[in-house]
């Protein structure tokens, strides 16, 4: 059996309003480019490994302060812990380069990539086990933009987080 192409695009029965909504401020750090540190044993098989450290200094701090607004935000009742599928709709909100024009928009198409960003957050998020597993997210919208230059921009670096869980079908 074939679907035909009207089939494919319905879309999710999202709950409205999101189950996790935080705003983080600081410079969200991109997670996925490693770069050799050395060799080192395997605990489990006292095999020499090679050592891998983030290539960027700004993963740590960007998961730390992630995680602590997520964790404030369950522990303040503000916030669920997350089961089922996920839709995420996440707004880094980005330096503009001081070069960077002064009266009209400009797109943050540069570096880092969006999907670096994301993976750090993803995985700050699991930190503060706010889901299981980052596998949970089924869909996700996530966007770079200047401070003023986007409906959810921040006024300084950071991000806006939304997570939404599927409503019920009925």
């Amino acid at each position: 059996m074939t679907l035909a192409a009207a089939d494919l695009t319905g879309t999710y029965l999202w709950n409205p309003t999101p189950r996790v909504f935080v705003a983080v401020y600081g410079l969200a750090g991109p997670q996925g480019s490693k770069s050799p540190a050395g060799w080192g044993k395997n605990r489990k098989t006292g095999k020499t490994i090679p050592l891998m450290r983030e290539s960027s200094a700004k993963v740590k701090p960007w998961r730390d302060k992630v995680q602590a607004a997520i964790q404030a935000a369950i522990l303040a009742g503000e916030a669920q812990h997350l089961a089922g599928p996920v839709r995420a709709d996440i707004t880094f909100t980005m330096p503009k380069p001081v070069n960077a024009p002064k009266r009209r928009r400009t797109y943050p198409a540069v570096s880092p990539d969006i999907d670096k960003l994301e993976r750090s957050t993803y995985d700050a998020i699991t930190q503060a086990k706010a889901w299981e597993d980052d596998g949970r997210v089924i869909e996700n919208h996530s966007r770079k933009v200047y401070p003023g230059e986007h409906p959810d921009a921040l006024d300084r670096p950071g991000a806006i987080i939304r997570l939404y869980t599927l409503g019920d079908p009925s």
